[in-house]
């Protein structure tokens, strides 16, 4: 599974979130991609970001099984990638 990480360095949200993330990288075995929002923005543009950072998006065979926007616990993220990556496992 892959998992992208949109933020920005002016985005106060994203910087709380670089903890969550760094707890992510040490507890999961994905593809991690980080993206700016300014410096990327051409790949950025291919994933519809939207208008609230950080955006989070889990891949599983190149589609998009999860999308989380905004600030959130490590706690209630990896609750959530641990529910979706369930169900993928078991509809594979």
């Amino acid at each position: 599974m892959k998992l992208v990480k949109i933020g920005a360095i002016w985005c106060g949200g994203c910087l709380v979130m670089n903890k969550v993330w760094s707890r992510l990288k040490e507890n999961y075995s994905f593809d991690f991609v980080e993206l700016d929002y300014d410096m990327d923005e051409e790949e950025v543009l291919k994933y519809s970001p939207g208008d609230i950072l950080p955006v989070f998006i889990l891949f599983s065979n190149d589609t998009e099984i999860l999308r989380i926007v905004g600030e959130i616990s490590y706690e209630e993220m990896a609750k959530k990638i641990d529910e979706v990556g369930d169900k993928v496992e078991k509809n594979s």
